[in-house]
């Protein structure tokens, strides 16, 4: 039987000086959770056809989903029996009740065990239920119980912002076994959407430990995103740290990292390849290593010299290009090319040196929104530019944005309805049950078709403030949203119409959407997929031909300088303007529900990402603006 591509072989890898742990990184979550999948089912196969059991560990979160989504499917579609299974969960939030949504015994059973063919007798999770007298000696009987099944054959693991793997907080010691523990703050944040506020996040929890974790006779763990990236570079490249609890698995012999290109990205061999070995400098290597100098040494493009080049890893480039210079004013024309103040194109202008089009003077441009918030944030100003310069524009919301609306909020909408009319019976029963409204119990149609147009109210108030007539906005409301969970549905053909339905409609010489993967509960990731998959369907249309697509990014990441190629610069003005429309949504102010790891309101940390950018640009020798807004082109 062949072994799985996750396992070190001969060629395959090669570990720098950096690297610490065997890691393999895919081009997508997608690719790399299957490839996931294949070895679990490869390893229960093997163990089956012996007549042995197989103990496999277990991890909860948004990264195990789609190995749990693979493995289901190979039950149903290639007959993976689960029957020599058993399994051992990771952790549990403590005090936790087993059928609460939040509860990783409900998760678990929703993606996995439900679905499957494995006894219930060899399922094992810890209990979040004991009384705090009795959690120790359950502790102790939770390694007993892993032991007398033979120990675990695989334990799949994600890690945490703290570098924590299962619940091992920082400062967890080397030989810690199965235990109570206190929460990281950090990790109670990165939870608090879940449990709808940070209030609700329980402070202690059931883990294995590291000395637990580290007797699995196979590990691998997955890590998907750009915001995992930095935990990933110092978990592989780091020295060993109980601050950082996942380094200890560098003492493991047998552990694969498995991660995404996002997740990857920091890493010395991705971010800055020509300090590991040679290169193939490709033109989008060699801008990276430039503006990675400039920021390095704190210089402008234009004041770099061979010296710097020589001393700093890039020699192979120097000698490539003939001289700084030369490659000074190459880089230096590339960013100055990507400014502009006519992202639709400027009439009768010279666009050889432009990041649009001159012609047709007027463009149909449609901006995609994830959220009903998303236009104005993340390109706030560049919408203002569109409308003010004549172009048609229209703008999609692709889902409600119904869940990211508090209840509170809700009910202040619900009563004013009541008042002005209080005859209705449909608002008096959505008020009972806002005012009545269990704990996990999901928000009925009506409280949700509520949310919904509390959202559609502020986005039509956003638009109206930017010029833009009423019929060129367009509520799509896709049907994957609409579960009135944080948990999204799949994509399927019903959203897929919807979206090349508007977009054959409108027929656009500019397509805009969010590029931003970093969305903690990825719908941005799944409107981006609806994108993608309805550009490709459309693809042989002729007036597709003539239809460029820029990505932007929302309020969690920027592009990297070297990836944007267009930036529209903001005037203080502008900077305000945008703010306000931002404000129409005030629903989504004072305490977000969904506010992510940034602490910050999405006004005050989009203007600090755009004013950080326009820094970037003056630092590298370019003009001083107030701020700037940044584009990808995205080619189909």
């Amino acid at each position: 039987m062949r072994k799985s591509i996750l396992y070190k072989a001969p060629g395959k890898f090669e570990d720098t000086r950096f690297e610490k742990i065997h890691n393999v990184i895919f081009p997508n979550s997608n690719i790399a959770s299957i490839k996931v999948a294949e070895e679990i089912a490869m390893l229960i196969r093997k163990k089956a056809a012996k007549n042995k059991t197989c103990v496999l560990g277990l991890a909860t979160g948004s990264s195990p989903i789609k190995v749990y989504e693979e493995l289901v499917r190979m039950h149903k579609e290639e007959n993976l029996s689960f029957k020599n299974v058993i399994t051992f969960n990771l952790d549990e939030y403590f005090p936790m009740q087993k059928e609460d949504m939040q509860s990783y015994h409900y998760f678990m059973h929703e993606h996995l065990f439900n679905h499957i063919d494995i006894s219930s007798k060899n399922i094992n999770i810890p209990n979040g239920t004991i009384t705090n007298k009795d959690v120790k000696q359950y502790c102790i009987d939770y390694e007993i119980k892993i032991k007398n099944a033979g120990g675990l054959d695989f334990q799949l693991l994600g890690v945490g912002r703290t570098g924590h793997i299962g619940f091992n907080e920082p400062g967890s010691h080397r030989n810690s076994g199965t235990r109570s523990i206190t929460l990281d703050h950090l990790t109670r944040v990165d939870a608090a959407s879940s449990f709808l506020g940070i209030e609700n996040v329980p402070k202690k929890a059931i883990t294995m430990g590291v000395a637990t974790v580290n007797k699995a006779k196979r590990i691998v763990l997955i890590a998907w995103g750009q915001h995992k990236s930095e935990i990933i570079k110092e978990t592989i490249e780091g020295p060993i740290s109980s601050q950082v609890p996942a380094t200890y698995l560098q003492n493991h012999k047998n552990t694969t990292f498995v991660l995404d290109t996002e997740a990857g990205s920091e890493l010395t061999r991705n971010k800055t390849p020509w300090l590991v070995g040679t290169c193939i400098w490709t033109d989008n290597l060699r801008n990276k290593a430039i503006l990675w100098l400039c920021e390095l040494i704190n210089k402008s493009i234009l004041r770099l010299t061979d010296k710097d080049y020589n001393d700093n890893g890039m020699s192979d480039l120097l000698a490539l290009e003939g001289s700084a210079y030369d490659l000074n004013i190459k880089m230096f024309n590339k960013l100055q090319h990507s400014i502009t103040g006519w992202p639709g194109g400027k009439p009768n202008a010279d666009d050889s040196k432009r990041p649009e089009r001159a012609l047709p003077a007027k463009k149909r441009v449609l901006i995609f929104s994830p959220h009903p918030d998303d236009d104005v944030i993340s390109m706030g100003g560049t919408f203002d530019r569109l409308v003010e310069q004549g172009h048609e524009v229209h703008v999609a919301y692709q889902t409600s944005g119904n869940i990211a609306v508090s209840d509170q909020e809700a009910l202040k909408f619900a009563e004013i309805c009541d008042t002005m009319n209080p005859n209705s019976e449909t608002i008096k029963k959505i008020i009972y049950k806002l005012k009545n409204k269990e704990k996990n119990i999901d928000n009925t149609l009506d409280v949700r078709k509520l949310k919904g147009l509390i959202r559609r109210s502020e986005s039509l108030a956003a638009t109206r403030y930017l010029g833009l007539d009423d019929k060129n906005v367009h509520f799509l409301n896709l049907p994957f949203y609409e579960t009135g969970t944080i948990k999204k549905g799949n994509l399927t053909s019903v959203d897929i119409t919807i979206m090349t339905r508007l977009i054959d409609k409108i027929k656009p010489h500019q397509i805009y959407a969010a590029g931003d993967l970093a969305d903690p509960h990825g719908t941005h990731k799944i409107c981006l997929d609806a994108v993608f998959i309805s550009l490709k369907k459309l693809k042989t249309k002729s007036y597709m031909k003539a239809c460029w697509v820029w990505l932007y990014r929302g309020a969690w990441h920027e592009w990297e300088t070297h990836e944007i190629d267009m930036a529209v610069p903001m005037s203080p003005d502008q900077v305000l303007k945008k703010r306000h429309a931002i404000f129409y949504h005030q629903s989504q102010k004072d305490g977000v529900m969904f506010q992510g790891d940034d602490s910050r309101e999405f006004w005050i940390r989009v203007e600090d990402r755009n004013r950080l950018t326009a820094k970037k640009y003056n630092q590298l020798g370019l003009a001083d603006y107030a701020a700037i807004e940044a584009f990808k082109r995205y080619y189909f």
